[in-house]
């Protein structure tokens, strides 16, 4: 986005946590961010109590912002506006901040696009089997007949199940156009089919589907909407992709079901976070585990970050800005 001229500079201050500020605000942004706002001088806040709050305007924030409760609020009586650089806001944004009429914009579009990327490359590895192929053919070191020795290797005409049309699942479904797939997408919420997929009970997404991603949010009913008996009904040989959150799945029952090497999956988030050492996924050669590095991490932060300035530039000059977060949709969204 290209500046909009010259327009006033709210008082900011950015709000996150150190090692995050360290990472986002790099001289690039740094210089965008200053030429936009009169930003507070001094040390990145990381809690409210002891900092002034009497002029700030808009609160810059990110991973590890502090609650912004009643009690903040109270201090601020100058903030309009809270410009979140990633994702979900739930964590820093309480009720006082709507009721209050503070307006909270999202750079979740931002985040979504990695999301997105990884779980393409993971549906297309995983159709190909890369893994299993690249751990035999390392501890062999010979040749194989590989359409032999895995007779579902290859990515024509295979099923992709998307459950969550959320926005990183709809981008996937997007990413997904270009390639001989038939895909179904499982959304409660969802009406009709997306332009790519058709839509589908879950149910049936399960059973039917040779790769199954998660990209639902966790919630008090998307809880375990894998479990046992779900795992159970996928096909044998079919990936289960992870890049939402752990709670979506029981993960003891896919645990077990991996152990057995009926199924594959793909794991960006468990629980806990960091699993134990002596966590059974971390050696299955059936189970790619990675540690949350689906979502905005090392130079796709500046992604994040430059959306929230066109944000802040916008809300400078008094323009309807892109990004608001709506707090209904909350109820149902990460």
């Amino acid at each position: 986005m290209t500046t909009h001229g010259t327009g006033r500079r709210p008082v900011t201050a950015i709000a996150m946590g150190e090692h995050v500020a360290e990472r986002l605000i790099t001289p690039v942004i740094r210089r965008r961010l200053n030429a936009l706002a009169s930003v507070r001088p001094g040390h990145t806040v990381t809690e409210f109590d002891t900092v002034d709050l009497s002029d700030v305007e808009v609160l810059f924030t990110c991973w590890h912002c502090p609650p912004i409760t009643a009690q903040v609020l109270d201090r601020a009586p100058r903030l309009r506006a809270v410009i979140h650089a990633a994702g979900t806001v739930k964590d820093h944004i309480t009720d006082a901040c709507w009721q209050r009429g503070i307006t909270v914009t999202s750079a979740a579009a931002a985040n979504a696009e990695p999301v997105a990327e990884f779980t393409l490359a993971a549906i297309l590895f995983a159709g190909k089997r890369v893994v299993d192929i690249a751990r035999t053919y390392q501890a062999t070191r010979r040749d194989h007949a590989w359409d032999t020795r895995y007779p579902d290797l290859g990515n024509y005409q295979r099923t992709i199940g998307i459950v969550g049309a959320s926005r990183i699942g709809r981008r996937v479904v997007e990413l997904l156009e270009p390639f001989s797939f038939n895909v179904l997408v499982y959304d409660p919420y969802l009406a009709g089919d997306l332009p790519g997929a058709r839509t589908s009970d879950l149910d049936e997404l399960v059973a039917s589907s040779h790769i199954v991603s998660l990209h639902a949010p966790d919630l008090p009913e998307t809880r375990h909407m894998i479990d046992a008996t779900r795992l159970a009904a996928m096909r044998d040989g079919a990936t289960l992709i992870n890049t939402a959150r752990a709670a979506l799945v029981d993960q003891k029952a896919l645990t077990a079901e991996l152990l057995t090497g009926r199924l594959h999956a793909v794991l960006d988030h468990t629980a806990p976070e960091v699993l134990p050492p002596d966590s059974p996924l971390y050696g299955l050669p059936n189970a790619v585990v990675t540690p949350h590095i689906a979502g905005s991490i090392g130079n796709e932060l500046a992604r994040m970050a430059h959306l929230a300035l066109d944000e802040l530039d916008r809300y400078a000059h008094g323009i309807p800005l892109q990004h608001r977060v709506d707090p209904h949709a909350l109820l149902r969204t990460a």
